[in-house]
């Protein structure tokens, strides 16, 4: 199955690391989690192409199919440069266009104002699992509910068995026992490592955490690997941080979204 975002090329690695299913149609690229329906980017559609006159309700009518019990839709295009196509249908159609770049790096450098003050190591313990948890519903950018809750626990319990598998690490920036940032990196076994959910919780914000803490992962993974990926939100203060350590701009990954009602 040839892929040519490296962005959805290292998404789909991790989805069938990690138990999920990934079937070629022809038509487009079906990813699916049924250990987690709630998962948007585990349960998706990918197409090759921009979307043409008509291909919105087509491509939700797609999906739908695909997925009939699904109170979301998510849909991605394979390309590189961000062309949607008829945009104005998309928004018409209650589709949210959602823009990542995709970075990389064969070399990185120490932020400049790194952080000394915490301990920065692999989660290994059982403690340091469910501390991670109660990490991430700490920086969720949306509320809180029981349904987010059983997203966050699945997806750690595939996260934790990645790790297990040997298939990368998962990094944390503690205070004495105390986790105070976080990230993934799983590696693909042919010279890609791909970052996962870089989080600092909001307290301990504005301490050189994230930084610090992604250049120790990444100097890791290029012991491992030939060039690290990480995907970023062009709008937020992250990308600057990831810039500052030696990443650069490489693609445009795009994502179509209809939330739940």
């Amino acid at each position: 199955m040839e892929i040519e975002s490296l962005g959805f090329r290292t998404d789909l690695l991790l989805l069938s690391m990690g138990g999920s299913e990934v079937h070629d149609t022809g038509a487009y690229v079906v990813a699916r989690t049924p250990a987690n329906p709630g998962f948007w980017w585990g349960n998706f559609l990918l197409y090759r192409t921009p979307f043409a006159p008509g291909g919105a309700k087509r491509r939700i009518d797609d999906f739908r199919r695909e997925f009939p019990e699904a109170q979301h839709v998510a849909l991605g295009v394979d390309s590189t440069d961000g062309e949607v196509g008829v945009e104005d249908e998309l928004t018409a159609a209650g589709l949210t266009v959602e823009r990542s770049v995709v970075m990389t790096a064969q070399q990185v450098v120490q932020p400049q104002r790194p952080n000394e003050q915490s301990t920065f190591r692999f989660l290994s313990s059982d403690d340091d699992w469910e501390q991670m948890y109660h990490h991430n519903l700490a920086c969720a950018e949306m509320e809180v509910d029981s349904a987010y809750e059983e997203f966050t626990r699945r997806k750690l319990v595939t996260n934790r068995a990645r790790v297990d598998a040997g298939h990368g690490k998962w990094f944390g920036a503690f205070d004495g026992d105390r986790l105070q940032s976080s990230l993934g990196l799983i590696f693909d076994g042919n010279g890609l490592a791909r970052f996962q959910s870089v989080l600092t919780s909001p307290e301990d914000r504005g301490r050189g955490l994230a930084g610090t803490l992604v250049h120790h992962a990444s100097t890791y993974g290029l012991t491992r690997a030939k060039t690290l990926v990480i995907v970023a939100d062009p709008d937020y203060l992250a990308i600057r941080i990831y810039r500052a350590v030696g990443f650069t701009d490489a693609e445009t990954q795009l994502q179509f979204i209809v939330p739940p009602a």
